[in-house]
């Protein structure tokens, strides 16, 4: 897969690289702030048991190297300088490897993985509210820590390593960079550190007492360095050329950084299979609240000596549904004509049938990850577009919910949001959540790369490309405006309804009465 984006100007640019789940793009982020041509490779995504998920750490690494060795190619033809590298990665997945011969021990486990979820149950009382206050997170269902004890207990080659001095450990940022640089620097960065559930948010630190209770030897911990801080050169065996590798960083803070989200209150909204809700807030942490499950505060980017902190809410339904119901049911030939049916049925409160999308459990605004989906108020009279028309109501209310949280977490309106994903492609759901946020909502012109771009602008300041993330940034065209198109009184209407259906659904008092909401 490529992209191409006209009149960009072969000149100096930054080699970016996304490794996402699914796949591994790349390409040079040239100094106008475009993506020059994109590659894409796929990576497969193994389920051993119902809560395992893993990778191949080879697959990962093949993929890389083949797509950015194809972007650095590319890049000699049309006469662009490459003057620097950019990484970033999809975040909690974590592996271990033998540093003397460079391959890895053992699959590595995915960030939805949830083996160990129910043994982590154990901690929840004595560790959430430490957690949280320290870290922005509560204990949760990842583990990635207590994995790697377990591994270095139940494998003798695993422990063997440990011994010899042989074993690393890392997040695929960490895992990447080894690689990259020949073996040279073992590093990782706050964006990255966080989503294991072992970084402390003020002090740019491991939590070394949580982590070792769960007894991950702290000796094989990566060195944390900022997300511009520098990790070296590339070898040229790898990629054809020597140029500093500049910045690293989890995908989705790299991605706020592109759609603009700079300053406190600056938003985005990825669609894709879920949805993610991110707003950075300033360089002071917004730690979550109790009663709002699911806002995890987080370091939107470290930034030279300075942390700059934002909050993220995150629903796994929103392009799985549509795939579920066009794909695996077959009701629509595709999520375009989902959304042109539902564009033939009229807004209005209450209406019926309505649709809760909880196909993979709830998050926010409470935690129920045991929730199923249901389609509700089916009659005789119900057509095709009513069908549609709730599908989308029921996403543009699970993300509004998201929204909202991120909002009341923070304790001030979104002051932008930039949204974009595939999903962000439905004009009619783009309409519906305008209309349930009662905000402006920018679509952005080009979503699909803006990881790449995100993780290259800060590479390219740090390396004198632009004065700021801000010239980068807004040196790009804007996008299609959504406007809110009814009034304030039909919103909280029709927010109230989804409160009370989603309660019912769910039976959970907490949802009554309203919970808190700071206005937008």
């Amino acid at each position: 897969m490529t992209q191409t984006f006209p009149g960009a100007a072969a000149r100096r640019g930054v080699l970016a690289i996304d490794e996402g789940t699914t796949g591994t793009r790349a390409g040079v982020v040239l100094d106008s702030g475009a993506a020059h041509e994109v590659f894409y490779r796929a990576i497969e995504v193994s389920h051993p048991d119902d809560r395992s998920v893993e990778q191949d750490p080879m697959e990962i690494w093949t993929a890389t190297l083949d797509v950015a060795r194809r972007a650095v190619a590319r890049a000699h033809e049309d006469g662009i300088e490459i003057t620097a590298v950019a990484l970033s990665t999809q975040r909690a997945t974590v592996m271990l490897w033998d540093k003397v011969t460079g391959r890895p021990l053992l699959p590595a486990v995915v960030w939805q993985d949830r083996r160990y979820a129910q043994e982590l149950t154990a901690y929840e009382a004595e560790w959430d509210a430490v957690l949280l206050a320290r870290q922005g997170r509560p204990v949760g269902a990842r583990a990635p820590f207590l994995w790697v004890a377990r591994q270095i207990a139940g494998h003798p080659e695993v422990a063997a390593a440990h011994r010899a001095g042989r074993l690393a450990f890392g997040t695929v940022d960490t895992w990447l960079i080894w690689r990259l640089t020949g073996g040279a620097v073992h590093a990782t960065t706050p964006t990255n550190a966080a989503s294991t559930g072992g970084y402390l948010l003020s002090a740019h630190a491991w939590d070394e007492e949580w982590i070792g209770r769960l007894g991950f030897p702290l000796d094989l911990l990566p060195e944390l360095r900022s997300d511009d801080g520098g990790f070296g050169t590339t070898d040229p065996d790898a990629l054809g050329i020597r140029v500093p590798l500049a910045a690293s960083m989890g995908d989705q803070h790299a991605a706020l950084i592109a759609l603009g989200g700079l300053a406190a209150g600056q938003g985005m909204c990825v669609y894709g299979t879920g949805a993610f809700v991110d707003a950075a807030t300033g360089t002071t942490p917004a730690l979550p609240r109790p009663d709002i499950t699911g806002v995890l505060a987080q370091p939107g980017r470290r930034q030279g000596d300075t942390s700059h902190y934002s909050l993220e809410a995150y629903t796994s339904t929103a392009g799985s549904a549509l795939r579920w119901l066009c794909d695996d049911l077959g009701l629509f030939a595709s999520p375009k004509e989902l959304g042109e049916e539902a564009g033939r049925v009229p807004t209005r409160p209450g209406r019926t049938p309505r649709f809760v999308p909880a196909l993979a459990g709830v998050r926010t605004p409470v935690w129920h990850p045991e929730a199923t989906a249901s389609l509700t108020g089916l009659t005789l009279a119900t057509t095709r577009a009513d069908l549609a028309r709730a599908v989308l109501d029921g996403i543009a209310h699970s993300v509004c919910d998201l929204i909202d949280g991120v909002a009341d977490t923070m304790g001030a309106p979104f002051t932008r949001l930039r949204i974009g994903g595939g999903v962000s492609g439905s004009d009619p759901l783009m309409q519906i959540q305008a209309d349930l946020t009662g905000l402006p909502l920018e679509r952005v012109a080009d979503s699909a790369t803006a990881s790449l771009r995100g993780t290259a602008y800060l590479a390219g300041v740090a390396q004198g490309l632009w004065s700021s993330l801000e010239e980068a940034v807004d040196a790009q065209p804007r996008g299609r405006i959504f406007e809110p198109s009814v009034d304030e009184r039909e919103r909280t209407a029709q927010r109230a309804d989804w409160r009370d259906l989603l309660a019912a659904h769910l039976k959970d008092p907490a949802l009554q009465p309203d919970p808190p909401h700071t206005p937008h």
